[in-house]
């Protein structure tokens, strides 16, 4: 992704938090927009990477991966507009962020989100085998929220998750 992108990954960043109001609770701001921190940092820290995914010339979806240089990549945001969603785009386009940066991983989702939890799962399985873990965390700062479920697992060399 980069900087002429950011227009674009904006307004797809409201449809994400849009998306998880649902599990997470939280209204937009009064301007109706969302708190953007995370799409901040995924545009200007250099420890974090972008990836905004398209068909042909339509955007499809984002990503947001943080802690690239720590001991475990955080996948931090991953959105498919619900057009696309169950069509296989997510599933290839998360496999090629893998890829992209092999080592251990982790991944956070909501229990409320059904298609989360089943999506989340086939990816660790297909990435890494039974060599996968889930664990339930509570959700920093926010203790109105249910847990997070956190997914683990460790991928292979560039390219081959």
């Amino acid at each position: 992704m980069s900087a002429a992108d950011r227009p674009v990954v904006e307004r797809l960043w409201l449809m994400f938090r849009h998306d998880m109001a649902e599990f997470q609770g939280g209204l937009p701001s009064p301007d109706a927009t969302y708190h953007s921190d995370r799409l901040r940092r995924a545009f200007h820290d250099p420890d974090w990477a972008a990836y905004l995914f398209t068909v042909g010339d339509r955007p499809v979806g984002f990503s947001f991966v943080r802690a690239l240089s720590g001991p475990e990549r955080v996948l931090n945001s991953f959105f498919v507009v619900r057009g696309a969603r169950r069509s296989g785009i997510g599933m290839r386009a998360v496999r090629e962020v893998i890829s992209r940066h092999p080592g251990p991983w982790k991944v956070a989702f909501q229990d409320a989100n059904s298609a989360a939890v089943v999506f989340w799962r086939r990816v660790a399985t297909e990435v890494a085998g039974d060599a996968w873990t889930e664990v339930r965390l509570p959700v920093p700062n926010r203790p109105d929220c249910p847990p997070d479920v956190w997914i683990s697992f460790t991928t292979g060399l560039a390219g081959t998750p």
